[in-house]
This record gives C-alpha cells, sequence and structure tokens, in this order.
C-alpha cells in the first residue's frame, strides 16, 4: 500500500520507526549512457527492500492519454544486486518483476530504448534528451507515497558539455543537489509527483516571463527562428487570464513550457507544472510577422489547451483517477467535461486575453463545428459513450473512425458551448460556465476530492438554480445535434451552413502516396461507399483518364452531381471497375457572422461572453 513502511528482514522487529520519511530510501538515477543508439540507463537504489521480496512495476499508461501503450516493452535488459551478490528477479506480468528476498540495500539497474518522438514517452539522440518519468521510473511497490530523489545525470563527453536540465521538479538539498537548469539531485514527495514532471536535457533555448508574478519559461529543442518577445507576451496574457478565471494564486509556483520544434509535428500532455509539446517549427512566431499566422494561431491554442489543465484534469479531476490506476483502463464518462470543456477554453482564452480578434475566434469555432458535422459517428455515439471508450476506440482509430465515433475533445467543446450559453441566456447574462469551473475548482480541485459521474452536472445547478438534467442527458448521452443556431442567435449571432466547393464529392478521404492517390476512409452512405469502394485501394483512372494526387480534383470539378463516372482502383495486387455515381458536396461547412437584426439583449450577451467586438 501507498506510504507502508517496511522493515530490513534481518533487522530487529523492535527498531524504531523513523519520525519522516528517509528521503534516501528510495533513490533514483539516470543517464543517458548511448545517446547513438537512444539508451537511457536507470538505476534504483532501495534502502529498505520488502523483506518478502521487493516488488517493482512500471505504469501501463500515462495520465492524459488514455490508452494502454505498455512502456514495459522498451526495458531492454534489467538486473538487481545487493552489494556483489547478484538478486533474482522474476517478472510477474508485463510490467512487474518481484526481486528474491535480500537484505538490503538493493540495486536495481536497467536500460531503457528511447525513440518515441512524441510528448507521451522518452526519445533521446545525439541532440537532446526527453523523458516522462512514467515510461522510464520502475514504481517500488510499498513506497509509492514516501519522498524519493532522483540524479539526472549528463552524458559522456565533450559533444554534450552544453547540455543543461529543463524540467519543474524541486532541485534536491545537500550534497550533490542541482542548480536550476543544472545536472544533479532532484527531489519529489511521491512517485506519483516524480513522473509528472518531465524532463529535457539538451542545449535548448530558453525564453522567461511573469505571469500574475509567477515564473514562466519556454524551453524549445530543435532548429527554429522565432520572435521571443511576441511569443512570450502572447503566452503571458493567456496565462493571466486563466490564472484570474480561476483566481490567484496560481495553483504552483513556476511554470515550464517544454516545447520539441521538428519538421512537422503536433502534441502536448499536461503535467502539475508544466507541460510537454510538439510543433512544426513553422508554427512558431516568425521574426518579423506583423500577422498571426493560422499555424500560429493553432500553437497559440495548444499551449492555451495545456496550460487550462492545470486545474481541469492535474487537480479537478473525475473520481475514477482519484488515485490514479496506472496497470490498467480507468474508465470515466466524462472524458467531454475534462477535454472538451478544456479545448472549448482554450480557443476562448485567446480571444478573451486579447490575443486574437472576436472575428478569428469566430473563425475557429466555425472550424469545429464544420469538424463535428462532418462526421457521421455523431449520430451513433454518444460524448459519454466516446469517454468510456476512449481506451479502445479514441485513441485506436481505424478507417471506420469517422462513421462509428465522435471525438470528446470537439463534441465535448461544442457541449461546453453550449452549456455555457445556455447558462447566460437563462440567467441574462448573471451566470456562465466561468462561474461552473470556478465552483469545480473550489469543491473539487483545492480539496483533491473526485468529481462524480455527475458532479458537472450538479455544479452547474448549483451555481445557476437551474434544473438541467434534460440538457446534460441530450448533450452528453444523447446523439442529437446540439442546439447550436438558436444558443448563437441569442447572442446576436448566426450559424449558417454551406457547401465547401462546387465540385461533386465521392465520399472518402485519400492520402497521398508519390503520385497515387490512397482511400484511407469511405463516408457512410457517400457514392464510394454505395459503389463499393474501400479503405486501401489505389485510385488508378477515372474515365479512362490517370488520377494522381494533382489530376483527382480537377477532374471531379468537370463533373456534375449526379454524374455517373467509371473508376479503376487497385484493391491489393487486383485491378477493379466500379461505376460512381457522384454527390453533390454536402452542406456542412459552418460559417457564423453578427446578425443583421440583433436586439440589445443579444448584444449584451454577445460582449458578456467574448468582449467588444
Amino acid at each position: 500500500m501507498a506510504g507502508a513502511t517496511a522493515l530490513c528482514s534481518n533487522h530487529a522487529v523492535n527498531q524504531v520507526k523513523p519520525s519522516a520519511p528517509d528521503m534516501s530510501a528510495v533513490r533514483y538515477r539516470i543517464t543517458p549512457t548511448h545517446p547513438e543508439a537512444h539508451l537511457f540507463e536507470v538505476e534504483i537504489d532501495i534502502a529498505c527492500p520488502a523483506p518478502d521480496g521487493q516488488r517493482l512495476s512500471l505504469p501501463a499508461w500515462i495520465p492524459g492519454s488514455y490508452m494502454i501503450r505498455e512502456f514495459a516493452r522498451h526495458i531492454v535488459r534489467i538486473e538487481a544486486r545487493d552489494g556483489i551478490k547478484a538478486v533474482a528477479l522474476t517478472k510477474m506480468d508485463k510490467h512487474t518483476w518481484q526481486a528474491a528476498p535480500c537484505d538490503g540495500p538493493l540495486r536495481v539497474r536497467y536500460e531503457v530504448y528511447a525513440w518515441d518522438l512524441s510528448v507521451r514517452a522518452a526519445h533521446l539522440d545525439c541532440t537532446h534528451g526527453f523523458f516522462n518519468g512514467s515510461s522510464v521510473f520502475l514504481m517500488v511497490h510499498g513506497r509509492e507515497g514516501e519522498p524519493c530523489e532522483v540524479d539526472i545525470r549528463p552524458p559522456s563527453g565533450r559533444a554534450y558539455k552544453e547540455w543543461r536540465v529543463a524540467t519543474t521538479l524541486p532541485e534536491g538539498v545537500g550534497r550533490g543537489a542541482a542548480k536550476r537548469h543544472g545536472f544533479g539531485l532532484y527531489r519529489a514527495a511521491s512517485y506519483d509527483e516524480l513522473i509528472d514532471h518531465p524532463v529535457e536535457m539538451g542545449s535548448y533555448a530558453l525564453y522567461e516571463f511573469k505571469a500574475c508574478g509567477v515564473p514562466h519559461e519556454v524551453a524549445i529543442t530543435g532548429h527554429h527562428d522565432i520572435d521571443a518577445a511576441r511569443l512570450c507576451d502572447d503566452l503571458r496574457h493567456i496565462c493571466e487570464w486563466q490564472i484570474r478565471l480561476f483566481g490567484e494564486p496560481a495553483p504552483f509556483e513556476r511554470y515550464l513550457f517544454l516545447v520539441m520544434a521538428v519538421g512537422d509535428g503536433y502534441g502536448g500532455l499536461e503535467h502539475r507544472s508544466s507541460t510537454a509539446l510538439l510543433c512544426s517549427r513553422n508554427d512558431l512566431p516568425a521574426p518579423g510577422a506583423t500577422q498571426m499566422s493560422d499555424a500560429y494561431r493553432g500553437f497559440a491554442g495548444l499551449c492555451s489547451h495545456e496550460y487550462f489543465h492545470s486545474w481541469n484534469i492535474k487537480r479537478i479531476k473525475p473520481a475514477a483517477f482519484v488515485p490514479y490506476d496506472l496497470t490498467r483502463e480507468n474508465h470515466t464518462r466524462q472524458l467531454w467535461a475534462f477535454e472538451g470543456i478544456t479545448s472549448y477554453y482554450d480557443d476562448l482564452a485567446l480571444v478573451r486575453s486579447g490575443v486574437i480578434a472576436r472575428d478569428d475566434y469566430l473563425k475557429l469555432l466555425a472550424k469545429t463545428i464544420t469538424s463535428v458535422m462532418r462526421g457521421a459517428g455523431r449520430l451513433k455515439q454518444s460524448v459519454g459513450d466516446s469517454s468510456f471508450d476512449a481506451w479502445i476506440k479514441f485513441y485506436r482509430q481505424d478507417e471506420n473512425a469517422p462513421n462509428a465515433i465522435v471525438s470528446y475533445y470537439t463534441k465535448g467543446a461544442l457541449v461546453a458551448l453550449a452549456l455555457d450559453l445556455t447558462l447566460r441566456s437563462k440567467s441574462r447574462g448573471a451566470v456562465s460556465l466561468d462561474d461552473v469551473m470556478r465552483r469545480l475548482w473550489l469543491d473539487h480541485g483545492q480539496t483533491g476530492k473526485g468529481v462524480p459521474e455527475d458532479g458537472v452536472r450538479l455544479a452547474a445547478e448549483a451555481v445557476s438554480g437551474l434544473k438541467l438534467k434534460r440538457f446534460f442527458d441530450l448533450a452528453t448521452e444523447g446523439t442529437e445535434d446540439l442546439p447550436l443556431e438558436r444558443l448563437l442567435r441569442a447572442c446576436g449571432l448566426d450559424l449558417k451552413f454551406e457547401a465547401a466547393g462546387a465540385a461533386p464529392v465521392l465520399g472518402v478521404k485519400t492520402a497521398n502516396d508519390g503520385d497515387n492517390v490512397r482511400v484511407t476512409q469511405v463516408l457512410d452512405h457517400g457514392a464510394a461507399q454505395r459503389a463499393g469502394l474501400s479503405a486501401g485501394d489505389v485510385l488508378v483512372a477515372l474515365d479512362n483518364l490517370r488520377v494522381t494526387a494533382t489530376t483527382l480534383e480537377p477532374l471531379l470539378k468537370r463533373r456534375l452531381a449526379g454524374d455517373e463516372v467509371k473508376i479503376h482502383a487497385f484493391r491489393r495486387d487486383e485491378l477493379m471497375k466500379f461505376r460512381v455515381r457522384l454527390d453533390a458536396a454536402p452542406v456542412d461547412q459552418a460559417r457564423i457572422a453578427l446578425a443583421t437584426r440583433a436586439g440589445a439583449p443579444a448584444r449584451e450577451l454577445l460582449e458578456q461572453w467574448l468582449g467588444k467586438g
């Protein structure tokens, strides 16, 4: 059990229990021993191992990314010793080992292969090292709740003399303690804290700013050129708005944005006082640019999203996550709230903080609505079901995903929008989703008490005095489209839908493989599905004219909806022929604009919601 104290097997049974946990009871060391081979070496020293044999295990998943990832598969070598004597290790299951009984101290040494260029695991080469603790640090059973230390060491060799460390792990104390951005001893109050501070090591660029008096850093690894002043200023506005939304002080003493800039990439993962981000280097604000590019706007939204998680999931948690069980799936129907509400606020924070204009926000909102409307899965799966099945569906999407599932991120953001506008409209602007989030922060974020499955509804009813069960039943457990047109109209906005273009459509999604066009997804009830085309088919010709990455769209533009065309395609190594009757482009692209006849109450609601235009 967490926090249990084990006695060394050969010590007197009447020894005095220490008054405070021994910081050296569990001590980790991690060294990038072979960057060229992508290998970290990890050592664990356990001063007093369990008398019946110490058990250790590696998490099967990382909080914030809801799929079993089985990090233990990357351990390529493991051994244990008691002084100079080898200690047998028995593999108990896919991620658990048990050492034979020994007097101690017990040292466990193992190598971790680190070549996952993502925000979830570990990555190491000759340019940098990155790791999440959940993918490299074995948990010492029985000591989960005790303080521990970790000695972060540099790789050997002159080539690495400029490397330094970026993390929000607290620096250690005493001999060998790390200095800020240096190698050496760091500490954590528990295993849960140890694995909730990702670490970057290398020759990164570092930028700093303060938000509401709290130091913030941005560490960027990878080749990039950047308008650092603009990035820091924009992030400062976003962070300050979020801190003030929930109320000062911020729930951390300092905050770190860890950014890996690559040629093509996107991702983020939240932690208690930092976030790991993966972006394309072109997503960063270019020096001298006078306009905010779509790419940079997207990156700002990603930073905003992960920062909002500092409250909404890291501290305001579903009851199913209190505590986390990192050995198996932790099911909840509330991911729509923790990811969806966060997805709603990530762009909302940009406009409310003044980083983007109101018209830009309405375009982003229309894009989210369009994304949801283009998936037939929204009519089959509720966001509650999507949340519960994230482990087997959302994080493991296949070619049928658009037809079968709905995203609890995007549809969840629309549920949050609908709830916010419902509260504002019914209370005449007196209550909003902001009040619900502050109530959740007070009742759950500051107490550590998990949010029950109906907790968001109860909080919304408590702050508004409204009965909202019907709204939540329809919005989170139903599959009907949300009444967004009506809700936006109450704020003086018109939501309209139009076709994305005039050309007829096949009803497929494709990917280019060189000059070849491969069908990746076939949409429900579309022309291609009716004709028998399938995901994986490679389109060869349309009406005897070759289909390539550059010719498919022009060929379709020369046809009309209702025309029948002949398509040749390879399925595996077989050439097949299909007769396809083309469909008109669906009317599913959202547009939001100011209503021409909005009254004063609607304009006032809009200003309260988004600020002055």
